[in-house]
């Protein structure tokens, strides 16, 4: 079974602080993190790289140490366009989480990476948003769109993935 956790508009310092209470406490196999949204696209009241990196470091830290397995997804976008200053800020912030996983041994699902090749698929001539309804938050494209990423990270095999999107 799974319990959610996550709270809309929380950042990572407020993951942090409840992480105990919300997470820890029910003892889980495992817990997909996905912060860092908030943390840039909040400006002034988000949180910079050098703060994120320690709490995310200490979340991930925490989490093993109390048998938990943590994947790892990386934040989707900040408007479904790259080149945008927030995405551009974004970029490091998702550099970070995939060093992070490599060095703690967690899975990723590099969402980022899936959103920015399902918008360079639908090509040059798109108009409007194709995964999300603001440019944040997913509209059911984009919701299956991170779904597949997670179940990929989890190791499910294309054909398997293909026979999951068929029924």
């Amino acid at each position: 079974s799974s319990v959610p956790a996550g709270i809309s508009g929380h950042k990572s310092d407020q993951m942090l602080e409840r992480l105990d209470r919300d997470v820890l406490s029910k003892k889980p196999d495992w817990m997909t993190l996905s912060c860092g949204v908030n943390d840039v696209w909040h400006g002034a009241k988000g949180i910079p790289l050098p703060q994120y990196t320690s709490n995310i470091t200490e979340i991930v830290t925490r989490a093993k140490a109390a048998g938990v397995r943590v994947m790892i997804l990386t934040s989707t976008m900040i408007g479904e366009y790259q080149d945008n200053e927030n995405n551009r800020k974004l970029a490091a912030y998702n550099a970070f989480l995939r060093q992070l996983a490599k060095e703690k041994g967690c899975p990723l699902a590099d969402l980022n990476a899936d959103m920015q090749a399902a918008l360079k698929a639908a090509g040059p001539a798109r108009r409007g948003n194709q995964l999300t309804t603001d440019g944040v938050h997913m509209n059911p494209f984009g919701n299956v769109m991170m779904a597949a990423g997670v179940l990929k990270a989890f190791g499910l095999s294309d054909a398997q993935m293909q026979k999951a999107r068929d029924h």
